[in-house]
């Protein structure tokens, strides 16, 4: 059997598939060489970009990589109903008067007191004594009638929000007043008399600051 390489047509159809196949590579060259032309003009378009940013922003000094700690959402904020407060408390400086004579419901016997019916006279034997653990503080001095009036108001409003029972409430000792008279002393019994949180208060034993404080407790389980 002959080969059929070896006739005339064979010989011209190797041929051809040959030039095809070159061809073909050649093809595939210059495909691979456009690639690698387009891959260089891009990291020389990022490089002179990033030139260009760095010749802008100036040196730089890198932070550390260790240590790193991804940020936490900030807590949400509860919504506190300030206006609602603010109004409340208005109303509450509006309605204690003045006016009101409290001078019957105190305690004199041995010393100034003052308990709401139903708080058992050893609650506020207590208090004279200074055996409540004190809580928070108001100190009203310098404050004209106004001032001290709103600033009770709000004192007793944070000190139910946050829980607190027993707190001291410093009116003075009237040492620099016109007559050397407690102004604020009698005015304070009768706003602590007229709230609702109060439910007995009494004169401060002399190392809690004696006449010119009063020691309040306010409403809570276990009071009475």
């Amino acid at each position: 059997m002959k080969n059929p390489a070896a006739r005339p047509g064979g010989l011209a159809a190797l041929a051809g598939l040959r030039d095809a196949l070159r061809e073909r590579e050649r093809a595939h060259d210059e495909q691979r060489q456009r690639e690698q032309a387009e891959r260089a003009a891009a990291q020389a378009r990022a490089e002179r970009e990033r030139r260009l940013f760095a010749d802008a922003v100036g040196p730089v000094t890198p932070l550390p990589a260790r240590g790193r700690r991804r940020p936490a959402d900030p807590p949400t904020a509860t919504p506190q109903p300030r206006q609602r407060e603010l109004d409340e408390q208005a109303a509450l400086r509006e309605a204690w008067s003045d006016a009101v004579d409290v001078e019957s419901l105190l305690l004199t016997d041995d010393g100034l007191g003052f308990r709401r019916a139903g708080v058992g006279p050893d609650v506020l034997a207590r208090l004279r004594r200074g055996q409540w653990a004190l809580q928070g503080q108001l100190d009203l001095h310098g404050l004209r009638r106004e001032e001290a009036r709103a600033a009770l108001v709000a004192f007793l409003a944070g000190a139910r929000r946050q829980g607190l029972r027993c707190l001291r409430v410093v009116h003075g000792k009237g040492l620099g007043s016109p007559g050397r008279e407690p102004v604020l002393k009698a005015k304070v019994q009768r706003w602590l008399a007229q709230s609702d949180a109060v439910i007995a208060f009494a004169q401060a034993s002399a190392p809690q600051g004696g006449a010119g404080a009063l020691i309040v407790l306010l409403a809570g389980s276990g009071a009475r």
